[in-house]
């Protein structure tokens, strides 16, 4: 791999994990439309699933005091049986698929109505959270957006949400690291899975993540939700462009 390259997807990781950390989200889209542009989608999703495990977990150090762990662990039940049911399907889409569902998905969520949308701090609701959750993770790559759906209408502050967030996150990425180990396999020859690369990437991760207290401290609930907002949608709209680019090349290529 050119050595510009490697400084990209590492600016990139640097980036997606400041974003992550102060959001809770919206840093693995970032992540995930980049190495997509330079490796092929199983061994993409099983790169991703590997960095932003440690993005995840050292969030989960960093705010354990504020988890709800009642809510993940019933979101881990629900979660590993999705990913059962997926793996007998063992589904693996191409690449303008997964921009397109990464694109469009923010919208859609805009579109539902608020009165429809469910409460995480509801009686059954975690559960039910970790088995849709899943499934769209392992078909779009990326399941954050999908989750926070779960925690709009919750009572909880920012730290609660980004904290209770972060286990339930770090469990997918386990499960997607799996899932698509096992089923769309890794071109071992490829540099990026080299374990040089892989440690580096994760120490990069930690760094931007350990800065996000700094930023999150300073910021209202208000402004906290209005830039995530912001970021998702910009970043949305580059990958609808992205998946349409993709599927006009394979028309008229």
């Amino acid at each position: 791999m050119p050595p510009v390259t490697i400084a990209i997807i590492g600016a990139t990781v640097l980036l997606s994990s400041f974003i992550s950390g102060t959001f809770g989200m919206a840093g693995g889209m970032v992540l995930l439309g980049v190495l997509l542009i330079y490796l092929d989608v199983a061994t993409a999703m099983v790169v991703f699933s590997a960095i932003q495990f440690f993005a995840n977990g050292w969030r989960v150090v960093m705010w354990r005091r504020f988890i709800l762990w009642p809510i993940f662990w019933w979101y881990a039940i629900g979660a590993v049986l999705a990913a059962g049911a997926m793996r007998a399907v063992a589904y693996v889409p191409d690449k303008a698929t997964v921009y397109f569902l990464l694109g469009i998905m923010p919208f859609v969520i805009d579109l539902m109505p608020v009165r429809a949308r469910p409460n995480i701090e509801w009686r059954g609701m975690p559960f039910f959270t970790g088995l849709f959750t899943t499934v769209v993770q392992l078909l779009a790559g990326v399941g954050g957006l999908f989750l926070d759906i779960f925690f709009q209408k919750s009572t909880l502050d920012r730290k609660t949400t980004i904290a209770t967030k972060a286990p339930a996150q770090t469990f997918s990425h386990v499960l997607r690291f799996a899932y698509f180990g096992s089923v769309g396999g890794i071109h071992s020859g490829h540099d990026a899975t080299s374990i040089g690369l892989l440690v580096a990437a994760v120490a990069l991760t930690l760094v931007g993540t350990s800065t996000t207290p700094y930023v999150i401290e300073r910021m209202s609930d208000h402004g906290f939700r209005r830039w995530t907002r912001a970021i998702i949608l910009t970043i949305s709209a580059i990958y609808l462009f992205r998946a349409a680019a993709l599927w006009w090349h394979a028309w008229h290529g």
